[in-house]
This record gives structure tokens, C-alpha cells and sequence, in this order.
């Protein structure tokens, strides 16, 4: 694994947060508690080659569009400063947290949020970070494989950034019967390396 890290390379880790990786949470994926073990690792093997990690955070507002309880399809989770929107308390966090649908964007991507209204999409501080840091490739890893990650991955690819999966360290929503596998169609067709 650490053969993945070095110069050049960072890991992302994707929302890892109570709202999607613990069982209580308001919005569960199934198994997200059992990439966590994995992604540590990937967390070690990162930081023990030098590669600088990063961590994407829901953290929106208590009312937004993006919530069903505002004309939105999600149900309300990972509100700002709450239980649920903290990181699994079984991850390592060490690294720069980049918070997105803080001021009620749809956040899917931690490179860019959404105006739910006017479709309007804005860059986070994720793009000029890696940037700075002369990264060209990117692993990414967390929740949910067929949201947030899916969006990480293509933005980090529309970039021109090299994109690692390894997909043994996410799982999927299903909103939609089938929506992993479409996931990992769009991820591989856009030059994403799934694994």
C-alpha cells in the first residue's frame, strides 16, 4: 500500500462521519463503519511517505434546500456543530479538513459546492491547496461511494489530476438499485483508476 504514497501524492478522505458511518445515523450507508479500519491504513501509509491527507466534512445548516424538509431529497443529517456531523470517532483524522454546504450549497464534491437555486457552482480551497503542494495524484477514499466520492473523483479527474479508488475503502448509498455499479462506470470513464 504505501507504494501508492510519496511525492506528488495526497489522500483524500471522504465523509466519514457519523451521519453515514454510524448505524444511528440520519443517513446510514450500509457498512460505511467497516471502511474505517482500511482507511486508516491508508491514513498511515500516507503520512508515513510524507503525502499530505485531507478530509471532506458535511456541515450544513439546519435548514436547506438540499434537505427533503426543504424541497430538497436528502434527509436532514450532518447539521453543523452536531453529533452527526463529527467525524466516526474510530478515524484518524490528521490533516486539513475541508467543510463543505456550510452556507446551505448542495456539497457533494470537496472541490466545489452548488447553489441548489441558481445551479451556480463554487470552488472550495481544495483545488489551490493540492496545487500549492505540487500534487498530481490523488487517492480517494470514504462515503458514499455513489455521491460525494463519485464527485470528488470526477472533479479531482476534470482537474487533470491522476485518481486512485480503491474501492474496498467506500460504500454505496443505492438510492437507486444499480447506482454503484453507474458509479464506478462514470469514475472509470472519466480515467478514474478503481481498484
Amino acid at each position: 500500500m504505501t507504494a501508492r504514497y510519496g511525492p506528488g501524492v495526497a489522500l483524500l478522505v471522504v465523509d466519514v462521519q457519523n451521519d453515514f458511518a454510524d448505524p444511528t445515523g440520519s443517513l446510514y450507508v450500509a457498512g460505511g463503519e467497516k471502511i474505517i479500519d482500511g482507511v486508516n491504513a491508508e491514513v498511515s501509509a500516507a503520512v508515513a511517505a510524507g503525502s499530505p491527507v485531507f478530509y471532506s466534512q458535511d456541515w450544513h445548516p439546519a435548514r436547506t434546500p438540499h434537505f427533503v424538509t426543504d424541497g430538497g431529497v436528502w434527509p436532514p443529517h450532518c447539521v453543523a456543530d452536531t453529533t452527526g456531523a463529527g467525524f466516526h470517532p474510530d478515524l484518524v483524522v490528521t490533516g486539513e479538513v475541508i467543510r463543505k454546504g456550510v452556507d446551505g450549497a448542495d456539497g457533494y464534491s470537496a472541490f466545489s459546492v452548488r447553489d441548489p437555486a441558481s445551479g451556480h457552482r463554487s470552488a472550495t480551497v481544495l483545488e489551490e491547496r493540492l496545487a500549492r503542494l505540487g500534487v498530481s495524484t490523488l487517492v480517494v477514499v470514504g462515503l458514499a461511494g455513489d455521491h460525494c466520492v463519485r464527485e470528488s473523483a470526477l472533479d479531482a479527474r476534470l482537474l487533470g489530476l491522476t485518481v486512485l479508488l480503491p474501492l474496498a475503502h467506500t460504500r454505496f448509498v443505492n438510492l437507486n438499485p444499480g447506482d454503484d455499479e453507474r458509479a464506478v462506470a462514470a469514475m472509470r470513464d472519466a480515467g478514474v483508476l478503481v481498484t
